[in-house]
């Protein structure tokens, strides 16, 4: 715009980019290295999967992985603490949601890799 305003959709999507071109420093390094400990049980990354399907209730992912229910409650207790996933009430159930589109694309991105390591499909460029 001639006035120096940026129309409030375009400031939304500069905001909102899917990559941050930026060198990463010590706390970034810190906050990515959690994200990737949370990661690194199966029991976690399969119910972090499903989340990136779509919203679910503890009974939901607890049938969908075949975890116990408790098994289910704690991992979902220690991804909700470490910011992974989000809740919001639906009468007595709690639902969860994965926390945001860069979490969700890294899940995918995972387990699209696995499935070249165990297919043994060639690589992407």
């Amino acid at each position: 715009m001639s006035d120096g305003v940026m129309p409030a959709a375009q400031e939304a999507s500069a905001e909102a980019s899917l990559t941050h071109p930026i060198t990463p420093d010590q706390p970034r390094l810190d906050a990515a290295t959690g994200t990737f400990r949370m990661l690194a049980d199966p029991t976690r990354l399969h119910i972090l999967w499903l989340l990136t399907l779509g919203e679910a209730d503890v009974t939901a992912l607890t049938e969908a992985c075949g975890a116990t229910r408790t098994a289910v409650s704690q991992h979902l207790a220690k991804l909700r603490f470490t910011g992974l996933v989000d809740t919001r009430k639906d009468g007595r159930r709690v639902i969860y949601r994965i926390h945001d589109g860069h979490l969700a694309r890294l899940i995918r991105e995972g387990i699209n890799h696995a499935d070249h390591l165990v297919t043994g499909e060639p690589p992407h460029a």
